[in-house]
């Protein structure tokens, strides 16, 4: 891989071979010293070791850097949280945790503005909380409560909060792609200056609307960030048994588009890469790869025992955990002792105890409310009757 470095604040695009374009030489060096092509057919997660955080060299305030780890902290406990009340039957259908990819959410969140949109995948219950959005709507929405931030109608896999450009949780695998490409078609044609985020597993990029999406928007020159959380496994399936090319930011070589590849365990690393690709896209108008490398602790959904995993595979990337890393780094820099750590833990798990009491006392949606949201404008000649109800609209005309 190639890596092409350039003055801060002055990106450039890939040569369409893979190679990454950086503002930050000191954040290309972040980005592909630990996680770059391997020559040994070592497996992603056999490469993988541990942040090397020396946060009193960092640019970012000793605050910010508490807030990050607040934050981290906050999409654990939720998540732990989340799937305690799986399994209590309070939450249904089908749910899928963010538990170990809190760095990777956090730095990537933390580089966007308020003006910028997000659309995700199904796993996004981490990004929304990142995004700032409250912890009580959001719980309530995975109770399936009119108080939720879907108001009850999304359920995990959908949360949508247009006050907050987060564009919806998609349950269909890539079927944010388009919607965030026309997003950025969008804010091209009206000569905006806001930026798409647009998060994705790692199975997506083997799909058709994949490269549709990033052909256009190369093409086109939209302001699209396509993010890759590669947390090694597409359900079942490892990277290396679903992909011709392992390497999934060089699959940007195919479209000539700029690309990168971080460590998803390096929370500034995923925030310097973020920022460098939010640069190009705001003042450049052109999208960028990027592509985090992670891990999720627990099976793709909550029922997922997992099996297919190897236990030592396991324990290794435990070992690596992202949140603990950075405590341990806020520790030796002297941003935070025991006992604020405690205290923030402490904080941390009121609020989700407070997010559960108030989804399980907030009211579900009515059923004569079913169809309030099915169409954006209204539609003549739609029968919104409820199962059961043989009056169709001719009878309720009548």
């Amino acid at each position: 891989m190639t890596s092409r470095k350039t003055e801060r604040g002055k990106a450039t695009r890939g040569d369409g071979r893979g190679a990454t374009a950086t503002a930050s030489p000191k954040g290309a060096e972040r980005s592909t010293r630990r996680n770059g092509p391997a020559d040994n057919g070592a497996t992603t997660a056999e490469r993988q070791v541990a942040p090397e955080y020396d946060l009193r060299k960092s640019s970012e305030s000793p605050e910010t850097l508490v807030e990050f780890y607040r934050q981290m902290m906050l999409i654990r406990r939720f998540e732990e949280k989340t799937g305690e009340m799986y399994t209590r039957a309070k939450i249904g259908g089908y749910c899928h945790l963010n538990l170990g990819e809190e760095a990777t959410i956090v730095g990537a969140m933390s580089a966007l503005e308020p003006r910028d949109y997000i659309f995700t995948n199904y796993r996004e219950h981490g990004y929304s909380l990142a995004r700032g959005m409250d912890p009580k709507r959001v719980m309530a929405e995975l109770f399936g409560k009119e108080t939720g931030i879907s108001r009850g109608r999304g359920g995990s896999m959908h949360l949508f909060d247009v006050e907050a450009r987060f564009m919806g949780g998609y349950a269909i695998v890539g079927g944010q792609l388009p919607l965030a490409t026309g997003a950025g078609l969008a804010i091209s044609y009206r000569g905006g200056d806001e930026v798409v985020l647009c998060q994705m597993g790692d199975g997506t990029t083997n799909i058709g609307a994949f490269h549709e999406s990033l052909n256009i928007a190369q093409l086109w020159k939209l302001p699209v960030i396509f993010f890759i959380v590669n947390n090694q496994y597409g359900m079942g399936t490892t990277v290396e048994k679903g992909s011709a090319l392992p390497e999934l930011y060089q699959k940007a070589c195919a479209h000539n588009m700029r690309s990168e590849r971080v460590d998803g365990n390096d929370l500034l690393a995923v925030r310097e890469a973020t920022q460098r690709a939010v640069e190009v896209a705001r003042t450049e108008k052109l999208p960028t790869l990027l592509e985090a490398v992670s891990y999720r602790f627990r099976g793709h959904s909550v029922v997922d025992p997992a099996r297919y995993r190897p236990e030592d595979e396991v324990q290794r990337w435990r070992a690596l955990d992202p949140v603990l890393a950075f405590a341990r780094s806020m520790r030796e820099a002297g941003f935070l002792d025991e006992a604020r750590i405690t205290e923030i833990d402490e904080e941390i798990g009121q609020v989700v105890e407070d997010s559960v009491r108030f989804a399980d006392e907030s009211a579900d949606p009515k059923p004569d409310q079913l169809f309030t949201f099915d169409y954006a404008t209204d539609v003549p000649n739609v029968d919104r009757s409820l199962p059961g109800d043989h009056a169709g609209t001719k009878d309720k005309e009548a």
